[in-house]
């Protein structure tokens, strides 16, 4: 015999499952054409200097699109060298910095752009005398 207990516990369940099943249905939405402000994206500080995270999110081309600006404070680095399946671009906004590519470390400034390809081992740290910062355009798009 089926109780009023067994009815709600099973209301209960169906209820938890559909809802569960519907927030891992949902997509981030569509990144459209925007204006960030600089002034109006906060800087996180980290262990190692700041970040600030622009955005990320799908576009209509791409699964993911992401930009974030890193401060590093002098002589630190990031994280290790590390490789990922996605592809990069760092574009040094102000201070020199040491890029791992290739297997070398090239010494840039200002203006520079490193483009760091898919699994290939790569790394930045601050090679100045003053803070470096530069900017993190990342792509995935399979």
């Amino acid at each position: 015999m089926i109780t009023r207990r067994d009815v709600v516990v099973a209301l209960i369940s169906v209820t938890a499952t559909l809802c569960t099943i519907a927030f891992a249905g949902q997509k981030a939405p569509v990144l459209g054409s925007a204006v960030f402000d600089w002034n109006a994206i906060p800087a996180r500080e980290t262990p190692v200097g700041s970040v600030r995270q622009f955005f990320k999110g799908p576009t209509a081309t791409l699964d993911e699109l992401e930009l974030h600006v890193t401060t590093l404070n002098r002589g630190q680095a990031s994280h290790p060298p590390h490789q990922h399946p996605n592809e990069e671009l760092v574009i040094v906004k102000e201070g020199t910095v040491e890029a791992l590519v290739n297997g070398e470390w090239k010494r840039v400034g200002p203006g520079s752009v490193i483009f760091n390809a898919s699994n290939q081992l790569h790394g930045i740290r601050n090679a100045g005398s003053g803070a470096a910062t530069y900017l993190v355009i990342n792509w995935k798009s399979h």
